[in-house]
Parts: C-alpha cells; structure tokens; sequence
C-alpha cells in the first residue's frame, strides 16, 4: 500500500474530536481540490509501499485503540480492505475519512466521515488543466452516498467557505437519505488561524440558525498546518 504518513495524534475534526488517534494517510486522490491541506498525498502523491504487516506493526507501537484510515482518498487504495479487515480482527475502532466518490462494498468500519465536495472546491484550470473536469464530474455521487449513508454510521462534514454555499449543501441534503442535524458538520474553509478563525464567524451563525453542528479544525489551531499532526 503506498502510505505518506502513519502518526499519532489528537482527532482534530468531527464527532470524535479530541480522542487520540493512530492515522494512516494513503498517498493518491482522484481529486483536485482547490483549498486541499495535504497536496503531499493527493496533488503531487508522495509516501512509500508497505505492505499489511508493516503498517500493523508500526501502528502497534502507538497506545490508542482508534485508527483513522484518511489520505489523499483511502477508498481508492485496493489493499485498504484488507487493512480495515486486520484492523477489525485486532479490536481497533476504524475511522475512514473519505470524500464519498467510492462505493464501501462492505469495508470494515465503525465511523464513515463522509466529506462532500462542493463547488468551492474545484480548482481553476490554470492551476489543475484537466484535473478541473474531471473534479468537477467526480466530486459528488449521490449513489455512494446513499450506499455509505445506508449501511454505515455516519458523519457528513461539509467545508464551507462563505453563506455563497449554504443553497447547494441544502439542495444536496434533500437528494439523501435522512441524517440527523447533529451529524452534519460545518467546518470553516482554510488552512491557518487567521482564515479558520475568520470563517468561523460565519460558519458558526449558520449552525445557530439552521440547527447543524459547527465543526473546529483542532490540529490547525494545536499544531498549525503541518504533516503529522
């Protein structure tokens, strides 16, 4: 499996924020976001191959029972199946975070963290070239999603750049099966304090009044935007 990074650290978004987590980013995306944080495993993929055993070995050294497999896009790893597989027969909790373009087929896991791309995130093509076409036909398909939202536990993280947004998250919603307010998450675009913080005040008068749950980014205000973390 080609990994770019396996770390230990604090749960920075979502529901289960906080909870010390072991992380296992897989290096490769079949997307182009514009605003993407970790461009190391998606725009220009970097890491190195290792296979099953390697990577349970070395998440065995860290203490904390919660895996979160994230990337880049995990879902498009073939062996990840298989790696979810050894991690449920070890008695870890399986986190996958996943932009939701790739059908579960019935991979192992206790929390799916379905972040759908919207409109903010395809990139310019001056930056991306074809990449913004096929972004954009990628990014959202509601099949997927139905097939996550329908067999798995769930949590919908939406990044939100401005009220600009709002029409189309709720225009998405309506096409989905029900998902409680309280597990649609609205986090502030950015990847620094100031642009986080910025948002946030935007966001967050959003969440009061249409009733969905703000979601911080914990990593960024700990730790900064740096690998690892």
């Amino acid at each position: 499996m080609f990994v770019s990074e396996i770390f230990h650290s604090l749960q920075g978004e979502g529901l289960m924020i906080g909870v010390p987590s072991i992380f296992i980013r897989t290096s490769g995306c079949n997307l182009r976001c514009r605003w993407c944080d970790t461009p190391y495993a998606s725009w220009k993929p970097e890491g190195i191959n290792l296979s099953i055993d390697e990577i349970m070995e070395k998440i065995k050294s860290f203490p904390s029972r919660h895996v979160v497999l994230t990337g880049g896009e995990p879902m498009i790893a073939p062996q990840l199946p298989a790696l979810a597989a050894c991690l449920r027969n070890e008695g870890y909790h399986i986190t996958i975070e996943t932009a939701g373009t790739v059908l579960p087929s019935g991979i192992e896991c206790d929390l799916a963290s379905l972040s759908p791309k919207l409109k903010n995130s395809t990139p310019d093509f001056s930056v991306a070239g074809p990449w913004k076409e096929k972004h954009e036909t990628t990014r959202y398909q509601p099949e997927v999603f139905r097939s996550w939202i329908q067999n798995y536990n769930v949590q919908l993280k939406f990044v939100v750049a401005s009220e600009d947004d709002l029409p189309e998250i709720e225009a998405l919603l309506k096409k989905l099966p029900a998902i409680p307010c309280d597990r649609i998450l609205f986090m502030p675009e950015g990847t620094d304090v100031v642009a986080l913080r910025t948002r946030a005040l935007i966001v967050e008068k959003i969440c009061r009044e249409r009733g969905f749950r703000f979601a911080p980014r914990l990593q960024i205000e700990l730790y900064g935007n740096k690998r690892g973390t």
